[in-house]
């Protein structure tokens, strides 16, 4: 079963998501002036990890060749190895900065870079699942079409006529992509099946660090007591406690009472009403716990499947 997405009026950034398990997730898309901040944020953490790898690099050749009695402004035309090796490294360390900065943070338990966590915003699959390796990718590598090369033509052909307004139209399209299309897409939101929604920073309630009413399992609205089994917490990996996670998170009612609903049936208990966030609670806290026991073992799931 796909998801499906329902058709919102003009300017309005809120969606719901229909899983493919059926549940209805509110989102709202982040505006695009917030994606534009975010962006600023991770390019200058980058630049500057790059202008700090550059003098550390520098530094380091400096020290070699001082040992073997030389300086590294007066270096001999031919490279010397330490130079060579220099340069080598910062290479690889600027391609991981601009590709494995976004897939690493991307690909986390929040799906969202620096950039994206300061100005409260995500990166969320538009089917409603998880999002994977090959979405993260087409979606970043795609950020050298749109920016990167053009920007870099601009550049090395300036005064150059023609090309040179060819590729600044070339930027231009790819950086206005966004303000031309409802759900604010650039274009490789478009090819990975991507949106950048609002993620509130607002922290998990006490109850679910250790120790409070959540991890006992009683609620303290109604006094119910919620203990889950074994077989009943080995239904869900890594990715549904993380679903979770945000859904508590952005404490939003409707959201609650659907994955509350979804978890009652497949474990198979009744799901009555009007404890729906203290049952999610337990869960989650009991759910995390037997996680973690299990990753101290070794063990790992990844998800329902895993």
């Amino acid at each position: 079963m796909s998801a499906l997405v329902v058709k919102p009026k003009r300017g309005d950034r809120r969606r719901t998501l229909i899983t493919p398990e059926g549940i209805a997730l509110p989102v709202t898309l982040a505006s695009r002036g917030t994606r534009f901040g975010a962006l600023l944020i991770d390019l200058s953490i980058i630049v500057i990890a790059m202008i700090v790898s550059a003098f550390g690099l520098y530094y380091v050749a400096s020290k070699i060749m001082q040992m073997n009695g030389q300086e590294l402004e007066k270096a001999d035309p031919a490279m010397p190895g330490a130079v060579q090796f220099a340069i080598i490294v910062y290479i690889a360390l600027l391609f991981l900065l601009r590709h494995a900065y976004f897939l690493y943070f991307e690909l986390g338990p929040r799906g969202a870079t620096p950039g994206k966590r300061m100005t409260g915003v995500r990166v969320a699959a538009r089917d409603g699942g998880r999002l994977t390796t090959e979405m993260v990718l087409a979606r970043n590598l795609l950020r050298d079409a749109e920016i990167t090369l053009p920007i870099v033509a601009v550049f090395s052909l300036i005064g150059g006529g023609l090309a040179e307004w060819a590729a600044l139209g070339w930027l231009a399209v790819f950086a206005l992509f966004p303000m031309f299309n409802r759900d604010r897409l650039r274009a490789g939101d478009l090819v990975a099946g991507s949106w950048v929604v609002e993620a509130p920073r607002l922290k998990l309630a006490e109850a679910l660090s250790t120790g409070g009413a959540a991890a006992s399992g009683t609620s303290q609205a109604t006094g119910a007591s919620y203990k889950f089994g074994e077989e009943e917490l080995a239904i869900y990996g890594e990715y549904e406690l993380q679903t979770l996670e945000r859904v508590l998170r952005e404490n939003r009612a409707e959201a609650m009472a659907a994955v509350h609903e979804a978890i009652c049936r497949k474990i198979g208990w009744n799901p009555g009403a009007g404890d729906e966030r203290a049952f999610l609670e337990a869960y989650y806290t009991q759910l995390r716990a037997r996680l973690e026991g299990g990753m101290r073992m070794g063990r790992r799931k990844a998800d329902k499947h895993g």
